[in-house]
């Protein structure tokens, strides 16, 4: 793998000894990792936030798995590691060599001869390049062709070049197949010269959720000499439609290039969400110059420049070449998403179906709050506030448009995946770091409505279907028969559920207050402990011995049992995409409590040793492959850590919130093993940049902490330096000169803008103020020192 990752990045790997004051190195990415092991990230290439994506295809569910045998098109719409499968991939382009007509090698007697599990091409891994804003592999089929793709914001440009030699070559415009499970319900097609196509593809998408459709148009740089479509019947040569298909049947087009006058065939394309008239808007705005196709030259250089200026503003000093590399990799992934939503003109489609204007600003889509509240979002209101801004906007334009806050948003629907009130902790701290900032009633209102209420049953929206029972009772009751308008709701996984409603509960008291609604935010502050409505004291974890752990209790109030009488903290009943080991920790608005429920601070942290099997990691932090990581999606049956998904991503972070914080530096330093310069450097799915933003905060030294507060806790950075660009000029600057990647370090102390840093925590506002974090650090633990004391730990409001 190592030769592999050198030929992916040597080039960007230059001038990074440069010190931070000197002329900017160029940030590397390598947009293979996470492309295998279920990382489901895509080696394609995307804009920053971009609404476009062009990448491979293959056999993998999310789009693309990095042992995937042959490439089957170009995609031009991909979610970056989302774990759903039906998630883009639609419009799938390929090169391809060959007769086309009866008898031939694309027979037109026979639709399956145009079924790209057929026709599919080989490719080589060698040579092959994944850069920010640029994607190139060789296709070993059809005498050779080399394919490359760039994208800005709505275009996207892909060249085809074809063997020395090949006299005509094709291209194919599949619109009946897209990623494995994306199923495809209908499409139109129209050939409208000899240069342009333009069509439309309505999918069904995102874990059965709800039909939508994606516009397109294509131009190429060179016209082509004959062309036709296919449908289920065969291949029709010389029409130009309009051609219409449904019911996921055979569709597409092929063009035809005479190559005597070159071997390069260039094609620009745009898609919108919008309508036809959105597509072409979007590629005249940025797929064009004048009256003709940007050149792809053109159009990387843009695509590239613009990635550099997004990762430059993060600089860091120290480590080796897959140190940085994996770093702006996780900065790159975090920066895909959510999707640009608008067309050039402003214009988007809402959750109403309708049309709507976004002027001066950028409708955001594709929300996977549930992931994206516990780190990325936290993440990007740091880096890029005024993006943050329109986010925030985006989400109370749902709920106008749609009639209820989004769970999971996907397109211009709800998809209700995941559970629990991921929503509120989500817009909450975008209102705590001011992004919601003239639109703070507005966005209470909303929030209110969603805590203290369900939506109505006309709408897609589930919201907190769990609402009945916990404003009755306290807590979410477990009924896996509860209908339920997606894939998920809460009652089917009725502890997590309260778990989640109790720290949205939280987080919005804390705005209910600082918004004079001093009554609801004593009741939310009540209704935070609400966690210790599913606490049974005596359950018992038998290998273990630990006593006391979450349980779901069903609708009577009685605690659920198994069928044969008994319950075991490690199965996964009544908790989504976990267990009650996993789930215990999820309680950060809470900690005293939490370690009162658990016999005791000292009961608790040698509980939290159990759990991240410290001694052993300590000892060899590579020994996380065996003790914690079994498979990408091993939620159920496990009582370790586990890194590959959202639950407990903040429990390294309990050791701090409990006095031990060398502890955490421990845990961090052995989980950024499992984050490499390679396919399998992201463990589970990337999520939509979560896992990569939860890299970033463990690297650089501050993590958020719950949602609300407006806290980020410190701990000991990966880097020797850090400079983060923020708003009006400002920087600020980590410092951690005793700091080396692959080596632990420890907090000794710290000092802000100067001064010394008792506490574990800084505040947004001292943040956004700038100046310079400097941490001391050194080999072995101060177990008596910084960050041990009670009066420097964060306490819960005054209601808890």
């Amino acid at each position: 793998m190592k030769a592999i990752r050198f030929t992916l990045c040597s080039v960007l790997l230059a001038a990074f000894a440069l010190p931070l004051g000197a002329a900017p190195a160029e940030m590397p990415v390598n947009t293979f990792i996470g492309t295998q092991d279920e990382g489901n990230t895509f080696p394609g290439a995307s804009a920053p936030f971009g609404m476009i994506q062009v990448s491979p295809t293959g056999e993998h569910y999310a789009g693309w798995h990095y042992s995937d045998a042959r490439i089957r098109g170009f995609g031009h719409s991909f979610l970056s590691g989302a774990g759903c499968w039906e998630q883009g991939g639609q419009l799938s382009v390929l090169p391809v060599t060959g007769s086309i007509g009866p008898g031939g090698d694309f027979d037109t007697k026979k639709a399956e001869s145009f079924n790209y599990k057929r026709y599919a091409a080989n490719y080589s891994h060698e040579g092959e390049v994944g850069q920010a804003g640029y994607y190139k592999v060789q296709l070993t089929s059809y005498g050779g062709i080399t394919a490359e793709a760039t994208a800005l914001t709505r275009a996207a440009a892909e060249r085809y070049t074809f063997a020395a030699g090949i006299s005509s070559g094709h291209v194919l415009l599949n619109l009946g197949q897209a990623n494995e499970r994306h199923s495809v319900v209908g499409s139109e097609v129209r050939v409208l010269d000899e240069r342009s196509v333009e069509g439309k593809i309505v999918t069904k998408s995102f874990c059965g959720g709800a039909q939508y459709t994606t516009w397109f148009r294509m131009v190429f740089d060179r016209p082509f000499v004959a062309n036709g479509i296919w449908d289920d019947r065969g291949g029709w040569p010389g029409l130009k439609g309009p051609s219409q298909q449904g019911d996921s049947r055979p569709h597409g087009v092929w063009l035809t290039f005479d190559l005597k006058n070159g071997q390069a065939v260039t094609a620009v394309s745009a898609i919108s969400h919008v309508d036809a008239e959105g597509a072409r808007i979007n590629l005249e705005a940025e797929g064009m110059a004048g009256a003709k196709p940007l050149t792809f030259d053109a159009m990387r250089e843009k695509a590239q420049a613009a990635w550099q200026k997004e990762l430059g503003s993060v600089r860091i000093e120290g480590g080796s070449n897959d140190d940085r590399t994996v770093f702006y990799t996780a900065l790159y992934h975090a920066l895909l998403q959510p999707l640009t939503g608008n067309d050039a003109d402003g214009r988007y489609r809402g959750y109403d179906g309708e049309l709507h204007a976004a002027n001066d600003w950028t409708y955001y889509e594709f929300f996977s709050l549930w992931d994206t509240y516990r780190a990325q979002n936290q993440l990007l209101a740091l880096l890029r506030p005024q993006r943050s801004r329109d986010i925030a906007n985006s989400v109370l334009k749902i709920r106008e448009q749609g009639g209820w806050l989004p769970r999971w948003g996907y397109a211009n629907f709800d998809s209700n995946v995941m559970t629990g009130d991921p929503v509120t902790p989500f817009l909450v701290d975008l209102w705590r770091f001011g992004a919601l900032k003239g639109r703070e009633r507005e966005a209470y209102v909303a929030l209110r409505e969603n805590a203290f209420g369900v939506p109505p049953s006309r709408i897609r929206a589930q919201g907190r279907a769990g609402n009945p029972n916990y404003l009755s009772q306290g807590f979410v009751q477990y009924d896996r028969g509860f209908v339920s308008k997606g894939m998920d709701i809460d009652p089917h996984h009725g502890a997590s559920a309260t778990l989640e409603y109790a720290l949205a509960d939280s987080s919005l008291a804390i705005m209910a207050k600082a918004l004079g609604q001093a009554k609801d935010g004593h009741l939310l502050e009540q209704r935070a402990l609400n966690w210790r409505k599913v606490w049974d004291p005596s359950v018992i974890d038998a290998p273990t011995g630990q006593r006391g752990f979450p349980r779901p209790r069903v609708l009577d109030g009685s605690w659920f049992t198994d069928l044969n009488g008994s319950y075991d903290p490690r199965a996964e009943r009544g908790f989504h995409e976990g267990t009650a080991w996993q789930y215990q920790w999820l309680v950060p608005q809470d900690v005293p409590g939490l370690a009162a429920a658990m016999g005791g601070q000292a009961k608790a942290l040698q509980r939290l040793d159990q759990f991240f099997d410290y001694d052993v990691v300590l000892a060899d932090p590579s020994a996380v492959r065996r003790s914690w990581v079994v498979g990408a999606y091993s939620y159920y049956s496990q009582f370790r850590y586990n890194p590959n998904n959202e639950p407990d991503l903040h429990a390294p972070w309990m050791y701090t919130l409990m006095g031990q914080p060398w502890k955490t530096t421990t845990v961090l330093r052995a989980a950024e093993t499992l984050f490499g310069n390679g396919p399998g450097g992201v463990t589970g799915n990337d999520d939509l940049g979560t896992m990569s933003a939860w890299y970033l905060f463990s690297a650089l030294g501050l993590y958020p902490d719950t949602p609300g507060s407006g806290r980020f806790l410190l701990h000991a950075p990966r880097f020797a330096r850090a400079e983060i660009d923020l708003p009006q000029g400002r920087t600020l600057r980590i410092e951690a000169p005793e700091a080396k990647p692959g080596e632990r370090r420890f907090v000794q102390s710290v000092q802000w803008s100067g001064r010394p840093l008792s506490r574990v925590w800084l505040d947004w506002e001292q943040l956004q103020s700038a100046g310079t974090l400097s941490f001391k650090l050194a080999p072995q633990p101060d177990t008596a020192g910084w960050g041990t004391h009670g009066r420097d730990l964060p306490h819960p409001p005054a209601g808890m």
